[in-house]
Protein backbone atom coordinates (compact mmCIF):
# COMPACT_ATOMS: atom_id res chain seq x y z
CA UNK A 1 0.00 0.00 0.00
CA UNK A 2 1.66 3.67 -1.46
CA UNK A 3 1.23 6.73 1.01
CA UNK A 4 0.06 9.81 -0.76
CA UNK A 5 2.87 11.32 -2.85
CA UNK A 6 5.05 8.18 -2.84
CA UNK A 7 6.46 7.31 -5.85
CA UNK A 8 7.37 3.80 -7.38
CA UNK A 9 10.88 4.93 -7.49
CA UNK A 10 11.15 4.87 -3.69
CA UNK A 11 10.15 1.13 -3.76
CA UNK A 12 12.68 0.60 -6.15
CA UNK A 13 15.62 2.47 -4.59
CA UNK A 14 15.20 0.94 -1.17
CA UNK A 15 15.41 -2.44 -2.95
CA UNK A 16 18.45 -1.46 -4.92
CA UNK A 17 19.80 -0.17 -1.34
CA UNK A 18 18.73 -3.62 0.27
CA UNK A 19 19.98 -5.76 -1.80
CA UNK A 20 23.61 -3.96 -2.62
CA UNK A 21 24.04 -3.88 1.67
CA UNK A 22 22.81 -7.71 1.59
CA UNK A 23 25.27 -8.53 -1.35
CA UNK A 24 27.86 -6.92 0.68
CA UNK A 25 27.34 -8.21 3.86
CA UNK A 26 27.14 -11.56 2.65
CA UNK A 27 30.10 -11.17 -0.16
CA UNK A 28 32.45 -10.68 2.80
CA UNK A 29 31.33 -12.84 5.06
CA UNK A 30 31.85 -15.37 2.67
CA UNK A 31 35.54 -14.16 2.07
CA UNK A 32 36.23 -14.00 5.75
CA UNK A 33 35.60 -17.38 6.32
CA UNK A 34 36.56 -18.55 2.74
CA UNK A 35 38.93 -21.61 4.61
CA UNK A 36 36.30 -22.88 7.04
CA UNK A 37 33.72 -22.76 4.06
CA UNK A 38 36.19 -24.81 2.05
CA UNK A 39 36.95 -27.26 4.84
CA UNK A 40 34.59 -29.86 4.91
CA UNK A 41 32.23 -31.51 1.95
CA UNK A 42 29.49 -29.55 3.89
CA UNK A 43 30.22 -26.18 4.21
CA UNK A 44 31.27 -26.56 0.46
CA UNK A 45 28.06 -26.72 -0.50
CA UNK A 46 26.93 -23.69 2.15
CA UNK A 47 29.97 -22.09 0.42
CA UNK A 48 27.61 -22.37 -2.68
CA UNK A 49 24.44 -21.47 -1.13
CA UNK A 50 26.02 -18.35 -0.16
CA UNK A 51 27.21 -17.59 -3.39
CA UNK A 52 23.50 -18.42 -4.74
CA UNK A 53 22.51 -15.97 -2.32
CA UNK A 54 24.96 -12.97 -3.79
CA UNK A 55 23.33 -14.48 -6.83
CA UNK A 56 19.65 -13.19 -5.68
CA UNK A 57 20.71 -10.06 -4.25
CA UNK A 58 23.11 -9.24 -7.13
CA UNK A 59 19.69 -9.85 -9.68
CA UNK A 60 17.65 -7.64 -7.33
CA UNK A 61 19.90 -4.74 -7.94
CA UNK A 62 20.52 -5.04 -11.86
CA UNK A 63 16.74 -5.92 -12.13
CA UNK A 64 15.86 -2.82 -10.24
CA UNK A 65 18.34 -0.63 -11.91
CA UNK A 66 17.09 -1.46 -15.62
CA UNK A 67 13.43 -0.85 -13.95
CA UNK A 68 14.09 2.58 -12.74
CA UNK A 69 16.05 3.70 -15.93
CA UNK A 70 12.80 2.57 -18.21
CA UNK A 71 14.18 -0.26 -19.24
CA UNK A 72 12.77 -3.84 -19.11
CA UNK A 73 14.70 -6.93 -17.20
CA UNK A 74 15.74 -9.55 -19.76
CA UNK A 75 17.80 -12.90 -19.60
CA UNK A 76 20.78 -10.46 -19.70
CA UNK A 77 20.40 -9.47 -16.09
CA UNK A 78 20.35 -13.36 -15.20
CA UNK A 79 23.29 -13.99 -16.68
CA UNK A 80 25.73 -10.94 -15.61
CA UNK A 81 24.15 -11.58 -11.82
CA UNK A 82 24.93 -15.62 -12.09
CA UNK A 83 28.41 -14.87 -13.15
CA UNK A 84 29.20 -12.29 -10.46
CA UNK A 85 27.88 -15.19 -8.25
CA UNK A 86 30.12 -17.86 -9.62
CA UNK A 87 33.40 -15.64 -9.92
CA UNK A 88 32.51 -15.25 -6.08
CA UNK A 89 32.41 -18.78 -5.30
CA UNK A 90 35.38 -19.86 -7.27
CA UNK A 91 36.73 -17.53 -4.81
CA UNK A 92 35.98 -20.16 -1.98
CA UNK A 93 36.27 -23.80 -3.61
CA UNK A 94 35.78 -24.92 -7.28
CA UNK A 95 33.27 -27.81 -5.88
CA UNK A 96 31.17 -24.56 -4.77
CA UNK A 97 30.95 -23.08 -8.52
CA UNK A 98 28.41 -26.29 -9.53
CA UNK A 99 26.42 -25.82 -6.30
CA UNK A 100 26.09 -22.34 -6.58
CA UNK A 101 25.26 -22.81 -10.06
CA UNK A 102 22.31 -25.32 -9.06
CA UNK A 103 21.20 -22.93 -6.07
CA UNK A 104 20.46 -20.23 -8.46
CA UNK A 105 19.09 -22.14 -10.71
CA UNK A 106 16.44 -23.32 -7.74
CA UNK A 107 16.21 -20.13 -6.74
CA UNK A 108 15.55 -18.40 -9.94
CA UNK A 109 12.83 -21.10 -11.15
CA UNK A 110 11.08 -20.12 -7.26
CA UNK A 111 11.48 -16.22 -8.30
CA UNK A 112 9.54 -16.74 -11.51
CA UNK A 113 7.48 -18.37 -9.45
CA UNK A 114 6.60 -15.93 -7.01
CA UNK A 115 6.77 -13.17 -9.93
CA UNK A 116 3.55 -14.91 -11.81
CA UNK A 117 1.63 -15.36 -8.50
CA UNK A 118 2.10 -11.91 -7.89
CA UNK A 119 1.01 -10.73 -11.27
CA UNK A 120 -1.46 -12.73 -11.42
CA UNK A 121 -2.58 -11.22 -8.07
CA UNK A 122 -2.18 -7.61 -9.26
CA UNK A 123 -4.12 -8.05 -12.37
CA UNK A 124 -6.99 -9.50 -10.44
CA UNK A 125 -7.20 -7.19 -8.30
CA UNK A 126 -7.09 -4.64 -11.03
CA UNK A 127 -9.90 -6.19 -13.02
CA UNK A 128 -12.24 -5.50 -9.81
CA UNK A 129 -11.54 -2.06 -9.52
Amino acid sequence: MRVRGESKMAGVGTSMLVSVLLFTVVLSLQEVYRGKLASTELFTILGGFTSSLLFLFSLTFIGNLQESSGGKSSWGAVIIAEIIALVAASTVHRVCITTCFLFSAGLLYEMNKISGYMLSRAELKSKRH
